[in-house]
């Protein structure tokens, strides 16, 4: 689906690769960009800062709540019209430390931010697009969600989970010939600051300004699912083929994937919310993609 001349909707879109999509979802021509996120600070200086690109609007929405989603939802057709292509991109990811480390509070702002929340955006927007048989919803999940890592397994486990309800999302849709089109996004790590800290020798990190793009692009092209870069693809390959010990020791060790968040950082301040992040010293943070 075209960019242009549709009303586009991005969740996290204050901030990161949700705003940096928003400015060129605008540059290519898009009715109006809507912002939701949690930071009202970030929400009132992307606006301000795109405005001249466009019309922009921007609602504080907390969309692990399912109440404030439908609510939310509800005033944005009023203001704009109806959302014709949804960006779940609002993400977290709380620390570094093993499961055994994580307290129940991580365990549930995960999940319910990377795995529930984007179905209960999507359940507020995907009535109204079946109804008119047009819209598009992209789905920003991880690569973390197809290869298992040491010290982020709930938010591989939440990246799983958003992986399997959006590509099995697809196939309902397509096999009901729907013009509603789903696409996801498994990027690697992205330098937003959401990642700070994370050290890896066999892909460089990824710039955001090609993510963005190439998110876009993956949505004019209605693609379904969009591994950044494609060379990780090879990865999932030699997974399938090898026995577990030796892709532990080859990818995980040799190339050291297994330990790209040993010196995870995160932001160092709860952009959310404004209160410092969990001390460093312990690699603790609250990094959210808003």
């Amino acid at each position: 689906m075209k960019i242009k001349g549709n009303n586009v909707l991005i969740t996290g879109g204050a901030s990161g690769i949700g705003s940096i999509m928003g400015r060129m979802a605008l540059e290519q021509g898009a009715s109006t960009l809507i912002i939701w996120d949690v930071n009202e600070v970030n929400i009132a200086a992307t606006k301000k800062k795109y405005a001249r690109y466009g019309s922009v609007l921007g609602y504080k929405v907390d969309v692990s709540d399912h109440e404030a989603v439908m609510s939310a939802y509800a005033q944005t057709v009023r203001d704009c019209g109806q959302v014709d292509i949804l960006i779940n991109c609002a993400g977290i990811v709380t620390s570094n430390s093993t499961f055994d480390h994580l307290t129940v509070d991580e365990i549930t702002r995960t999940m319910n931010i990377n795995a529930i929340a984007p179905m209960y955006v999507t359940l507020a927007c995907l009535p109204d697009m079946l109804r008119r048989n047009h819209g598009h919803i992209c789905n920003i999940t991880s690569a973390g969600g197809m290869l298992s890592n040491p010290r982020m397994s709930v938010y591989s486990a939440s990246k799983w989970a958003a992986i399997g309800w959006s590509d099995s999302m697809r196939i309902e849709l397509e096999e009901r010939k729907s013009k509603v089109h789903v696409t996801t996004v498994a990027p690697y790590y992205i330098n937003t600051g959401m990642f700070d800290g994370v050290q890896s020798r066999i892909f460089p990190i990824l710039k955001p300004e090609k993510v963005a793009a190439s998110v876009l692009k993956s949505i004019a092209r209605d693609k379904r699912f969009n591994g950044i870069p494609w060379g990780f693809h090879f990865i999932r390959f030699f997974q399938g083929i090898m026995p577990t010990s030796w892709f532990d020791t080859i990818f995980g060790e040799w190339f050291g994937i297994y330990h790209t968040m040993d010196n995870f950082t995160g932001r160092k301040k709860n952009e959310d919310h404004g209160k410092p992040a969990i001390n460093p010293v312990d690699r603790k943070s609250d990094s959210r993609a808003a």
